[in-house]
């Protein structure tokens, strides 16, 4: 004889299910922070015990290995020397380089169990199984490759076997990160007028990351002026934006406009600052040097 389930049994399997949860956590008693604390802990328990029943043997395989800190610091490095002025890089440098989590076998339950929102956690569980293979959660569930919340972007080891030489999910995300991020946060100067590591129109914040993506894949491949302008041609030509939030026209055009430039990171920001403007200024020559051996 099967027993029925209890409101809690059954709020955990709807979350499990669907990310789907009542803020108000009705199924738990008690007064609301200790409902909020129980919630909590029996929902992310109950993930990460359905997450390593989805992923079966897959979620014991060889994980490649990751220095995260070397890998983000050498991919964003020149974006973050092109943007921000030589006082300010190794603050920036700081914040970013400990803000990219790759999810493995070994890292995935601690980063759920992480404290955030709980419909996050859902997310992050299904970027997980669908990167080893696995089913995911519910058929609702999201195929992607990373998120981020916060200052923090989470990525799956398939980040490693992406084959389109126009997409870096680490540039992208690490891009939104600069209008995300208060510069007090890295113990920079702020004031009521400049509060942001970068003061981007909120319109064009995909834009921003998108082309900041792109442009830095090419700068990474091109060996000269011309190599990046005809990179520049090749993504206007075969390139694919599948987000409503930006156009792949006006990212090509930013694209061969910071190509022609000569720190073609500051010609990104240009295009996509705020009221307030751009936030400093750069040596190019240095920039130039940078990324010449990146």
């Amino acid at each position: 004889m099967t027993h029925p389930k209890t409101s809690v049994e059954q709020a955990v399997e709807t979350y499990l299910l669907t990310g789907d949860y009542d803020s108000m956590y009705p199924a738990w008693s008690g007064d609301f922070i200790s409902r909020e604390r129980r919630a909590y802990a029996d929902c992310l328990r109950a993930l990460c015990q359905r997450v390593k029943e989805l992923a079966g043997p897959t979620s014991g395989r060889e994980s490649p290995g990751i220095d995260s800190v070397t890998l983000t610091r050498g991919r964003v490095a020149p974006m973050v020397f092109g943007l921000f002025p030589g006082a300010e890089r190794e603050a920036v440098l700081g914040l970013v380089e400990r803000s990219v989590r790759f999810l493995t076998a070994e890292t995935i339950e601690p980063v759920l169990l992480e404290p955030r929102w709980l419909g996050t956690a859902w997310d992050v569980a299904n970027l997980y199984l669908g990167s080893v293979g696995a089913p995911l959660l519910g058929i609702e569930a999201p195929s992607i490759v990373g998120l981020s919340v916060g200052t923090t972007c989470i990525v799956s080891a398939g980040y490693f076997e992406e084959d389109d030489p126009f997409a870096d999910f680490v540039v992208h995300e690490v891009a939104h990160i600069f209008h995300n991020c208060k510069r007090g946060v890295v113990g920079l100067p702020q004031t009521r007028r400049r509060q942001w590591l970068l003061d981007i129109e909120f319109r064009k914040r995909e834009t921003f990351a998108y082309s900041c993506e792109v442009y830095g894949c090419i700068a990474r491949r091109a060996r000269s002026p011309g190599d990046r302008l005809a990179l520049a041609g090749e993504y206007e030509q075969v390139g694919r934006v599948h987000d409503a939030r930006a156009a792949h026209d006006e990212i090509a055009d930013i694209v061969r406009e910071a190509c022609a430039a000569r720190n073609g990171w500051r010609t990104i920001l240009a295009r996509c600052k705020g009221a307030l403007g751009l936030a400093g200024e750069v040596d190019s020559r240095r920039l130039a040097r940078w990324e010449r051996h990146a």
